[in-house]
């Protein structure tokens, strides 16, 4: 993680302050110059997760926006946004008047066709009776054989009929169904089970097909999608850890896997698209809010760990590195006292460059240096003049951890308080 040059100004008024007495100052003038106070830490061997941070962006399962099918007046709204809806719940209901005067001609239609059907079909059966007595005749000469042949075409035509007939009951029977689904679509009803998001519509709003009354989701469970690419692919697969964290859970991290992963890259940014699926029984995710997303995908190889507030590029060369203090000077030191919190030295300190081999989010491994080092944490702006002693003060790796979450507004509070302290006021709220 990088930090900003504010960060380590901020952090080394503060610990100028916190760490300075009016004895190290008189001591300091005694020596005719300016011994600067610095925190170190010990440096271990080990190895760091290898992660890759990403940005989420939330959605609820099956989050849909609801548009109408008809155009129509809104005449009720029976839901609120947030409430809970299930499948097939009523949302809207929309002006009915005219859905229900189609629907009652088109039942008036198929009850005609389906007397025209019932018409025809008595036609038919009156020539094929008579055709039958005239063919009968015909046998014993008694009819001739035209009579035969136009009774015989007569039959034909009303069969035709009877075909034709049909078929328009069929398309009344369409039309039938066309103005009950039409009618049907005069009440809105929720897709799924889940909640209500933002209502877009009042009552007595005119809506089209185009107008969207209302987006639904289930929140119970969220999706999460996040952008790889072609790069991280290479490195990156579904199943492995991922933590899910926001400045909106305060200290909590959600960790699950990496759900699916899209095997399509987009031609012009050359990135695919992964999805996170997760349950959200707290409700801490909600649709639409941007989550920060690391990816674990192994292990760096063993290395010297220093945090990353130690790195400090030497304004002077360009050269990025780290400030080693004298171990030899400070003979009182004991790094087994958890409780160390005294200010001792002065001692040499020296700027090391280091290799960054493998960086986490508060932890980086280096080579250049090595384990058991008391690396400079906060201070090196200080050091960066080119003074080579400076009195330190060891602290637990707990501690710069803690430091190196702090936001620039926590680090402002907290010299304005210790500035309060020095003068006896109290500070400002």
């Amino acid at each position: 993680m990088k930090y900003s040059i504010l960060f380590l100004l901020l952090t080394s008024f503060f610990i100028l302050f916190s760490c300075s007495s009016d004895e190290a100052e008189e001591e300091n003038r005694g020596r005719g110059g300016y011994t600067p106070t610095v925190e170190v830490i010990e440096t271990v061997i080990g190895s760091l997760p290898l992660e890759e941070r990403l940005t989420g962006v939330v959605r609820a399962r099956s989050q849909s926006d609801i548009y109408p099918e008809i155009t129509a007046p809104v005449r009720e709204i029976m839901v609120s946004s947030g409430e809970q809806v299930t499948q097939g719940q009523p949302l809207v209901r929309l002006r009915d008047n005219e859905a229900r005067e189609r629907l009652i001609q088109a039942e008036a239609g198929l009850r005609i066709s389906d007397a025209q059907v019932r018409q025809a079909e008595a036609n038919v059966q009156r020539l094929q009776a008579r055709l039958s007595r005239v063919e009968a005749l015909s046998v014993r000469n008694l009819e001739s054989e035209l009579d035969v042949e136009q009774l015989q075409a007569e039959v034909e035509s009303a069969k035709a009929a009877l075909e034709l007939t049909k078929a328009q009951r069929s398309q009344a029977e369409s039309i039938l169904e066309e103005r009950k689904t039409e009618l049907g679509n005069t009440i809105i009803k929720s897709p799924i089970d889940g909640y209500v998001g933002t209502r877009a519509v009042e009552v007595g709003q005119l809506v089209t097909p185009s107008t969207r009354i209302f987006e639904v989701g289930d929140t119970r469970r969220m999706h999460i999608r996040i952008s790889l690419t072609e790069r991280m692919l290479s490195y990156i697969a579904t199943g492995q850890t991922v933590n899910i964290s926001s400045a909106a859970f305060g200290g909590e991290v959600i960790q699950t896997e990496l759900t699916r992963i899209s095997p399509f890259l987009n031609p012009v940014t050359n990135s695919t698209e992964a999805e996170i699926e997760l349950d959200n029984p707290d409700g801490l995710l909600r649709s639409g809010m941007f989550v920060t997303v690391d990816v674990l995908y192994g292990e760096s190889d063993q290395a010297v760990l220093v945090p990353n507030n130690s790195l400090f590029t030497n304004p002077n060369d360009g050269r990025r590195g780290v400030y080693v203090a004298d171990r030899g000077g400070l003979s009182e030191i004991d790094l087994g006292d958890e409780s160390r919190s005294s200010i001792i030295g002065p001692t040499g300190v020296d700027f090391v460059p280091v290799n960054v081999i493998a960086q986490g989010r508060e932890v980086s491994g280096v080579t250049g240096i090595e384990a058991g080092d008391l690396v400079v944490t906060i201070g090196q702006n200080l050091l960066a003049s080119g003074r080579e002693e400076a009195r330190v003060r060891v602290i637990a790796w707990e501690r710069i951890l803690e430091l190196q979450q702090l936001q620039n507004r926590d680090l402002l509070d907290m010299i304005r308080q210790k500035l309060a302290e020095q003068n006896g006021t109290m500070p400002d709220a």
